[in-house]
């Protein structure tokens, strides 16, 4: 299994945790926000090179 493929099998782990044990518009807001608040910190330059890649990969 590849890292990337662990990282994403404990963030559904995590998730599912989380829908059982917080009421679940407590769950989808942290689920929606820290995303959305990691992509704020970055500064303009990062964000273009993330849009960017983001787009190559998609044209695979």
């Amino acid at each position: 299994m590849s890292k990337n493929a662990k990282i994403a099998a404990g963030g559904v782990a995590v998730g599912l945790v989380m829908f059982f044990l917080l009421p679940w518009w407590a769950a989808l807001l942290i689920i929606l926000g820290v995303p959305a608040a990691a992509y704020l910190t970055l500064d303009p330059a990062q964000r273009r090179r993330l849009r960017r890649v983001s787009r190559k990969e998609l044209g695979r």
